[in-house]
């Protein structure tokens, strides 16, 4: 039912999958791990206020039209487009029953906190970025409202390549993946399968006039994208958003075939490329995350939680 192929499923479910509806997917985190034992969350648990043990990451296409080398994504294993798309009320069923499934297997875990494992059976946050591009998916404006009518927050996380879907999605929190300051760097850094660059400085206009909280969100490669903050500040500038986040490109998953170790860059060399990002564009560093090594940036140099915008 779902158009991928039994040696693709059987790679998405060794790596911890689980198929949502016939074309979404499901998957925990490192940091769902850790906030279930009461270590810690993710940066934007510590940037947004999220809760880790209670945040889905699905996505409701495994198609993507890039085939980017920090991605920790087996892209290298292309999912088709379906023969038939799943409504947005299938696919929040599929991955609430999927999350459920994933979370309970902590049940039995000594490491586990009980109270937290009881929370994580009622999500309140979605992170639509777990693999492909979500924007391929025709009812993607639907899905958000869903998952809001459940009262949970949505962060959307898009390569831009589909400004017309940007302009009409209204999520909590709306990224635009932006891995390249040219277009040169772009089809060397991203691999599209079709000349996008002008699609995304279109998604960043379009950004501008969104009218939910914008992050625009550079992973750092080096050797690959991690020069000219000029270039970077000059697109940032037409989308205007709230944040910025910038992180370093990490050695994890399948990204390890296509880069190595040398191309991660320390945590003091992205803040460094993020303050002259900054001073480009006359924001500030609001936070950051050593561990994750990710810097937030602002306009005034402050952050505010999601909490308050539900």
């Amino acid at each position: 039912m779902t158009g991928i192929s039994e040696s693709t499923m059987e790679l998405l479910a060794r790596h911890g999958y689980h198929i949502a509806g016939s074309h979404g997917a499901v998957k925990t985190c490192l940091w769902l791990n850790r906030s279930m034992r009461g270590e810690g969350g993710c940066y934007k648990s510590h940037f947004y206020g999220m809760a880790s043990h209670r945040c889905i990451q699905m996505t409701p296409t495994l198609v993507c039209n890039h085939r980017c080398l920090h991605c920790w994504r087996a892209v290298e294993a292309p999912v088709p487009l379906p023969g038939k798309w799943d409504s947005p009320e299938e696919l929040v069923e599929g991955c609430m029953k999927g999350q459920s499934r994933l979370v309970s297997g902590y049940g039995g875990s000594k490491t586990t906190e009980s109270a937290r494992w009881k929370e994580a059976y009622e999500p309140k946050h979605v992170a639509i970025s777990l693999s492909g591009e979500p924007t391929t998916y025709p009812y993607l404006p639907e899905l958000i409202e869903e998952f809001h009518s459940k009262g949970m927050t949505t962060f959307v996380v898009t390569n831009g390549t589909n400004p017309g879907m940007v302009g009409k999605i209204t999520p909590t929190q709306l990224y635009i993946s932006l891995n390249a300051p040219d277009a040169d760097t772009y089809a060397k850094a991203c691999a599209p399968l079709s000349d996008t660059w002008e699609n995304i400085k279109q998604s960043l206009e379009i950004m501008k006039s969104s009218r939910t909280r914008t992050a625009v969100r550079i992973t750092l490669t080096k050797g690959v994208n991690m020069f000219n903050p000029e270039g970077y500040a000059r697109l940032i500038e037409t989308a205007e958003p709230d944040y910025i986040e910038l992180k370093a490109y990490m050695h994890l998953g399948f990204s390890r075939k296509r880069l190595s170790r040398e191309n991660m860059p320390m945590h003091n060399e992205v803040l460094d490329f993020s303050r002259q990002v900054a001073q480009e564009m006359g924001y500030k560093v609001a936070d950051e995350s050593q561990i994750s090594r990710v810097v937030l940036l602002s306009k005034d140099g402050l952050k505010q939680g999601i909490s308050n915008d539900m």
